[in-house]
Formats: structure tokens, sequence, C-alpha cells
């Protein structure tokens, strides 16, 4: 595989391309190139019509890159680069994410303090996630909910948990009650 660096200006998109890119994308992917490089290249054909790639060509366009990475892709017939321009979406979309490995991941991203929202985690998504944060409590969250996700890994567990709960959790209530006697609990 021989990667070329290619004028933005001369590349083509396809006119059928079957994905969309929002603004939001755009700019994280611009965002991105700026943050990593351009890591992965556009795959075009012979005469530079985009077969994969248009969403990372339109953020080079807006950070102004005169020229991008791209992979010639002359092996492939019509119908394979056709085919391909699906796939290359398609197979994505039908991944899922190990929520756990995830969590883990954007905890450590936060603990190095970097800017999470290059991964394209929005931060209602961010929110979704059991990330460990310190509560500080006061009179602009008194009226906040809070919950919390407990994970076990079988029934002992969680009955072991349930107990040593039962038997802090009154005591510990006491100590938010007295310190923080304007919450309802």
């Amino acid at each position: 595989m021989k990667i070329e660096y290619i004028e933005t200006s001369k590349l083509i998109p396809y006119a059928r391309n079957n994905k969309t890119h929002n603004e939001r994308q755009i700019k994280l992917i611009a965002a991105s190139i700026k943050e990593f490089g351009f890591k992965n290249p556009v795959v075009v054909d012979k005469e530079n019509v985009i077969i994969a790639g248009h969403g990372r060509v339109l953020a080079a366009e807006r950070i102004e890159l005169d020229k991008v990475p791209c992979v010639i892709a002359d092996d492939l017939t019509k119908a394979q680069i056709k085919a391909y321009r699906i796939a290359d979406n398609k197979l994505a979309d039908l991944a899922d994410y190990d929520e756990e490995m995830l969590s883990l991941e954007l905890e450590e991203l936060q603990e190095l303090n970097f800017d999470i929202e290059l991964t394209g985690i929005s931060d209602d998504e961010l929110n979704d996630f059991d990330l460990e944060e310190d509560i500080t409590f006061s009179e602009d969250n008194a009226n906040d909910k809070f919950n919390f996700i407990i994970s076990c890994e079988n029934i002992d567990e969680l009955r072991e948990l349930q107990n040593k709960l039962n038997t802090d959790i009154e005591e510990t209530l006491q100590r938010i009650k007295i310190k923080y006697k304007d919450l309802k609990i």
C-alpha cells in the first residue's frame, strides 16, 4: 500500500456519497487532525474520486491543509469500489463498545487532563459512564439528584455489599443530615 499526498483541491467528492457529515463532526475531525495529525488516509480511485474519507477531506479543507495522505485503490473493480464505500462506514457502525473498558480509558484521560471532546464523546454521553468523580456538596447542588451504579460479579458479592451498606448507611446518612441540615434525605 502506497500513500501519496494529494492536493485537497484535486480530490473529487463522490456524487452519491451516502454518509452525511454534520458541522459538529467536521469540527471534531478537524480538531482531531490538529491534535493527532492526519493518521487515517483518504481512499481514492484512479481519478481522485473519494471512496472513503469525505469527512476527513472536509475537515482538512476547514483547517486549510493543502495536501492530505491518500491511498489510491487502483486494484479494485467498479463494484468493489461501490461496495467498499458502503462497507467502510457500515462495518464500523456494527461495532459495540466495551463500556467498562471505555469508562476506564475515559477516566484515565480525565486524570491526564486531556480534552475528552476530541474523542467525539459528548458531555451527555460522558454522563452515561460511571466515571469516578468527587462529589462536593454545596448550596449550589443541594437539590441535585445523584445516581450511583454498583456492579457486582455475582449474587454473593451483591449480598456482602448489601450487608455492608445496611450497616454503614444509617451512620452515613446521620453524618450527612448533621453536616447538611437543609438536605432532604
